[in-house]
């Protein structure tokens, strides 16, 4: 079993991540997953959740909003809508999405589109998971 798998982690607007990890966290709308290298191949559609990078020396965290993971056993590449360093995020515009989206489940409106309230809510939630 190899100690280490490439991870490229890429957006429409640039290249988010790479490196060689010895495992990856996430989560898919199937549940969280942890890829070790040497993982069978699986292609998965990303829900939004906290993503866990392990390196020899440290482990990153990022927002991982939605996309697209593929593994094979040496190299695992996701294809991010949006992922985001904590450093990158606007704490306080997270907080102000969040009220909206609470605001909006909370609403009498029978018009709501209640799973695009709960996916606002959910991106909110992630987001100001970052903050440690």
């Amino acid at each position: 079993m190899a100690d280490v798998m490439k991870l490229r982690v890429i957006t429409p607007e640039k290249r988010f991540y790479e490196g060689d990890v010895s495992m990856v966290e996430l989560t898919t709308t199937e549940g969280n997953i942890g890829i070790y290298p040497d993982h069978i191949p699986l292609t998965a559609v990303v829900a939004p959740g906290a993503m866990k990078i392990h390196e020899a020396d440290a482990t990153k965290e990022a927002a991982l909003i939605s996309g697209f993971i593929t593994i094979l056993p040496d190299v695992v590449t996701i294809m991010a809508e949006t992922v985001e360093w904590p450093d990158e995020i606007d704490f306080k515009r997270a907080e102000e999405a969040r009220l909206r989206a609470e605001r909006r489940l909370s609403s009498p409106d029978s018009n709501l589109d209640v799973l695009r309230a709960e996916m606002a809510l959910k991106r909110a939630l992630v987001r100001l998971e970052m903050k440690h």
